[in-house]
């Protein structure tokens, strides 16, 4: 990009404030006290993040009398589940590639538990009066490469012969311009009912307040330091108490797993996202959008873009940032040199918006694995289970965990507990240097392969081939 065009573009960044747009709000509910005695509960869930909180709240709706209690180390919805871009998707399996590709025996089932898991999530916003702007919009993958196009409709075509495609639907250039306006994109596949856009913020801060409705302890700013077999259960060990409880159910995801052998399974992955000054009516008559659609772009460094309640336009991705050894670092959640960037591709994508101005910038860490999604498991003899590995889906899909996580504590063979997806673990990542090396040749590629028509190197194929990779 030519240093005038990033000086222009770069502007519209001078009034960006360095925090997530979701959580920068006046209605932020207070947290709640930190944990300063010794607690005993049936249930613990360490984390409040959606996974801690679909868990704690679906353990009461299944049981009421069940004791339950959250902790979380700072507050709810603090990190990747107040920061994302509030899409809220059905994919399980971190898309239908992915999935299609993995578990191609299972694909029917595993369609059908996220359509219904993504119902549920919106009959439980509803039933417990949540609002977070949810609405069932779905979402377009576009092309904007000759060569995507031309994959989009051969993905339609296969899906459709093996009746994977209902829902979904084909939009030649001018289709998919009539629902979005802009010169780069030349198709798109609209999938009109598997996608949800919200508040991720107002989300998660609903979820918890619809557990402490129902009875649960929450416990916030209280950090669990270790856990270690107590009689019949397991005690935790936080900075000013201790909990003892049969059962404990962990979704701290990124952050290190007080099982130790799990941590080697996921790496952090940063992610960067803009969120726009809202737009004007004649602003948004320029680029139609008039069904309010999330959108993604096929490439494999893809941004994700969608409308806010108030008319905003969050535009996120493109970089996958990996800190050496795999560190959750606050400084690392700003980055000006990929806001930049960002600013750039969003003005070549809408250059109708020109002067347009962003309000907010701001950062975060994914929790992804090598097959790009959640993976499940337990531990001291079953009184312990964890989910992690969301891999940037798991707005959707920590319910489905949730779920997964409760039958594995209970005990029961359910639809969800036979699944090869469930009984089977991702390759772990290599320690370092090994992994840093390995992931940066993998970026190396993706990014030659985007610049060259989709051809994939023999690094690709030969990750393909051993069903690993990186991904945000």
């Amino acid at each position: 990009m030519a240093a005038g065009a990033m000086n222009r573009f770069t502007r519209s960044l001078s009034d960006a404030q360095p925090v997530p747009y979701w959580l920068d709000d006046p209605g932020r509910p207070r947290p709640e006290p930190a944990l300063t005695t010794s607690e005993t509960c049936d249930l613990l869930v360490v984390g409040g993040g959606y996974s801690g909180l679909w868990t704690a709240l679906i353990a009461k709706e299944r049981d009421p009398q069940r004791d339950v209690v959250l902790v979380e180390g700072r507050e709810v919805g603090w990190a990747a589940s107040g920061r994302n871009g509030g899409f809220c998707a059905a994919s399980l399996t971190h898309g239908l590639p992915n999935g299609l590709t993995r578990w191609p025996e299972e694909i029917h089932r595993l369609q059908e538990l996220g359509d219904r898991n993504l119902d549920e999530i919106e009959a439980a916003v509803a039933r417990h009066g949540i609002d977070c702007d949810f609405e069932r919009t779905g979402e377009i993958d576009v092309a904007t490469e000759p060569y995507q196009a031309r994959e989009l409709r051969e993905w339609h075509e296969e899906t459709t012969r093996l009746g994977l495609a209902e829902g979904v639907e084909f939009l030649d250039a001018d289709a998919v311009r009539e629902q979005v306006d802009s010169p780069t994109f030349q198709a798109g596949l609209w999938d009109r009912r598997g996608v949800a856009m919200l508040n991720p913020a107002k989300l998660a801060w609903g979820l918890k307040r619809a557990c402490r409705e129902l009875g649960v302890r929450v416990y916030e700013n209280t950090p669990a330091l270790d856990l270690k077999p107590y009689g019949a259960g397991m005690a935790v060990r936080t900075a000013y108490g201790r909990i003892r409880a049969r059962r404990v159910a962990l979704g701290t995801n990124i952050f290190p797993n007080l099982v130790r052998r799990v941590r080697s399974y996921t790496v952090p992955v940063y992610d960067y996202a803009l969120m726009t000054e809202p737009l004007t009516a004649d602003q948004l008559a320029s680029i139609g959008w008039k069904n309010r659609q999330g959108l993604g772009d096929s490439a494999n460094q893809f941004h994700y873009f969608r409308l806010s309640a108030d008319n905003r336009i969050l535009w996120g991705g493109y970089d996958a940032i990996y800190p050496y050894g795999g560190r959750v670092r606050a400084e690392y959640d700003d980055r000006p040199e990929t806001y930049a960037k960002l600013a750039g591709h969003f003005f070549t994508c809408f250059p109708q918006l020109e002067g347009v101005r962003f309000s907010h910038a701001w950062g975060g860490a994914i929790d992804t694995c090598s097959r790009f999604s959640a993976f499940f498991g337990t531990a001291h003899q079953g009184k312990v289970a964890y989910a992690a590995g969301y891999t940037g889906l798991g707005v959707g899909a920590t319910r489905f965990g949730a779920e997964v996580m409760l039958d594995l504590l209970a005990g029961q063979r359910t639809e969800r507990t036979e699944l090869e997806m469930v009984r089977k673990k991702p390759l772990p990542f290599p320690p370092e240097p090994f992994a840093w090396t390995g992931i940066a040749l993998t970026k190396w590629s993706l990014a030659r392969a985007d610049a060259q028509g989709g051809r994939r190197n023999l690094w690709l194929r030969t990750m393909d081939r051993l069903g690993l990779g990186f991904d945000s």
